[in-house]
């Protein structure tokens, strides 16, 4: 039987390496195999075929072996300077370090409940296994996301060593050395906890899910379809990318691949259309960031946060609806009038395909979806049992009918199953890291210590405490991939804010906000500086631009935290369609501010009027006591601009009949 130790159920999805390392290819036999091998051995669990045929066994035992072959996968095509050029050939310290990661894998794998019951008294053979396996994961690790989560793990390793010797509120307790080590590498609460179970059991089905939608078509279809429904209208071009991102997006969870999958396509559109460089690149940085938080499918630490909460996946999905709405809404509007301001071309219709037959050829590909939400919702099985209903679904789909040109072999499964191995390598070598920081927090108590000095800092202040964590949650995320972004802020910054009277539900969302933030804000905005490569724009400009595009994340987790029902947590259902209708007119009117054009132009004094009164539009009525005069205030701030614009548009008209009669 396949059995989960720990105290939480495995809940997960798909997550992604936002930043890929510098690749050799998938080098010879060697690589494919193991490729090969971590996909099948993903997609055996979630299928329960273990369980099948009676194999029994821990999941740490599982999740060694899977460590181990992702481990030497890492050190085969990852080279060890990430500057370096792609190699067909893989040079014989790298086969060493790859043979002693799946030795060390297949022997923990075999030996880990004889050498759990040694943990207390550490022999040597334990304390060599331990230090070699934390070596080859940091390693590991940065070769697959660069240095910026190895030096917070480092970081948080060292201080371990010496927090004991600190005072105050951030004092820990004294660790010796090879005892942590040996924690770390042997305790659920360290390597083989919750974010590696999730990172292997039910990462893999979803990942193989998507490169079997991108083999068959169906990536293409919903393309098809985004251009089909958005081509027509004004900012179309930017429209299809917003759309096209957000649909493969919630699928893929992964920022730079959406980015690379759709923006090769939408944002050569955009330029074409009229939009500047860094506008098109902005726009799809923007809009692919905002996947991983778009239900009903997300990323991987949506499943995360439902197994931190201890709550089903669907309360999850039903408490995002709401904010990553009105993230696409505002950028949809800013788009529109961006486009209507500079006097952007429409998408010219022969390049437009017909919906009907859009959807004639490829409505199939909306199967698997209605069958991977039919299982999460409505039956409520386990993330991987539904991304393996859905895979099944793929398979018969495209074998038989494919889309356009596009069809299922044999062969493409083989591949899908190659990349599937590749990629979710990347994405256990930083499971294994959040599991390396979360087991130093435990085993030395400074997760409590931090929540004590982040509160006393606040001075239980809740909105000051919500700015710190807010800068916190942008600073410590940029540069890191997704699951190490979220693992992070979830064990330092959410205790803090339920400590002071935010609901569990809240602080998790606000730190995923903020966290995802860090891919669009300068100076290291990863997301748009990819995209700025392919528009071939500035890159901080670029970064600027996604800032301002994407300003509803920066503000709405603030909103949610003080109103609940933006979570659909509480209130009547009047309420929540109150809190809803006031906070989509305000990001109307606060985008239109921002653009500086609403229905026409505007000057400096109108746009102000426009931002405050959105602004106010967006206080949530729960939050205090003047939160009513804000909004009555906003509504008529709002008015006023509005009848502003009616003005100026029939004067702009007037002008334009003029000059046509002249």
């Amino acid at each position: 039987m396949q059995s989960r130790s720990g105290t939480t159920t495995a809940m997960s999805v798909q997550a992604g390496i936002e930043m890929e390392a510098p690749t050799r290819g998938v080098v010879g036999v060697a690589s494919t195999v193991l490729g090969a091998a971590i996909a099948l051995a993903g997609i055996a669990w979630g299928a329960n075929l273990f369980t099948l045929v009676g194999w029994n066994f821990l999941a740490e035992q599982f999740l060694a072996v899977v460590l181990g072959l992702a481990m030497a996968l890492v050190y085969i095509v990852r080279p060890f300077r990430r500057t370096a050029l792609p190699r067909t050939s893989v040079p014989w310290y790298d086969w060493v370090l790859a043979a002693t990661s799946l030795g060390i894998g297949l022997y923990m794998g075999w030996s880990y409940p004889r050498m759990l019951g040694e943990f207390f008294n550490s022999p040597w053979h334990v304390v060599v296994v331990t230090w070699l396996l934390f070596l080859l994961v940091v390693e590991g690790l940065r070769r697959a996301s660069g240095w910026s989560l190895v030096i917070v793990v480092l970081a948080f390793f060292f201080y371990a060593l010496v927090g004991h010797m600190v005072g105050g509120d951030l004092q820990t307790r004294d660790v010796k050395i090879n005892d942590m080590v040996v924690y770390l590498g042997l305790d659920t609460s360290g390597l083989f906890g919750l974010v590696l179970l999730i990172g292997v059991t039910v990462v893999i089905p979803f990942v193989f899910f998507g490169q079997l939608l991108s083999a068959s078509g169906g990536a293409s279809f919903f393309n098809d379809v985004s251009l089909a429904l958005m081509g027509r209208f004004r900012g179309g071009a930017a429209k299809i990318s917003i759309m096209a991102s957000s649909l493969f997006g919630s699928i893929n969870g992964i920022v730079v691949s959406n980015i690379l999958a759709t923006g090769v396509i939408t944002i050569p559109m955009m330029k074409k259309s009229g939009f500047e460089p860094e506008h098109a690149a902005a726009v799809e940085a923007s809009a692919s960031n905002g996947g991983q938080l778009m239900p009903p499918v997300m990323g991987a630490v949506a499943f995360l946060m439902a197994d931190f909460l201890q709550i089903s996946y669907t309360e999850v999905a039903i408490a995002a609806a709401v904010p990553s709405l009105l993230y696409y809404l505002s950028l949809f509007i800013q788009a529109d009038l961006e486009a209507a301001k500079g006097n952007i071309l429409r998408v010219p219709a022969k390049e437009i395909p017909n919906l009907v037959k859009v959807f004639a050829k490829g409505w199939l590909f909306l199967l698997p979806f209605a069958v991977l939400v039919y299982a999460l919702f409505w039956q409520n099985r386990e993330p991987e049992n539904a991304a393996i209903f859905a895979c099944t679904a793929v398979v018969v789909i495209g074998f038989l009918f494919g889309y356009r040109v596009q069809r299922l072999t044999p062969r493409a499964v083989w591949d899908c199953l190659v990349r599937t191995g590749v990629s979710s390598a990347d994405i256990i070598m930083i499971s294994a890291a959040a599991g390396f920081i979360m087991g130093i927090l435990q085993i030395t108590g400074l997760g409590f210590a931090l929540t004590v000095f982040l509160v006393n800092v606040g001075a239980g202040n809740i909105f000051l405490l919500l700015l710190i964590a807010a800068v916190l949650c942008i600073v410590l995320g940029m540069g890191m991939p997704t699951l190490g972004v979220y693992v992070l802020l979830a064990v330092l910054i959410v205790p803090a804010l339920v400590e002071v009277g935010v609901t569990p539900m809240a602080a998790h969302m606000f730190i995923l906000y903020l966290g995802m933030m860090s891919f669009v804000t300068p100076p290291v905005a990863i997301a748009a500086f990819f995209a700025a490569n392919l528009a071939k724009a500035n890159p901080m400009k670029t970064g600027w631009v996604a800032m301002r595009f994407s300003w509803t994340a920066y503000i709405v987790p603030f909103l949610f935290v003080f109103s609940p029902s933006l979570l659909l947590q509480s209130g009547s259902w009047f309420d929540t369609a109150l809190s809803i209708t006031t906070a989509a007119i305000g990001v109307w009117f606060v985008s239109a501010g921002m653009i500086g054009y609403g229905l026409c132009r505007m000057g400096l004094a109108l746009r102000t009027a426009s931002i405050i009164g959105g602004a106010l539009l967006l206080v949530p009525l729960e939050m205090a006591s003047w939160s009513t005069i804000a909004n009555i205030v906003g509504c008529v701030l709002a008015a006023a601009v509005l009848l502003f614009e009616i003005a100026g548009r029939r004067g702009e008209r007037a002008l334009t009949r003029e000059v046509a009669a002249e």
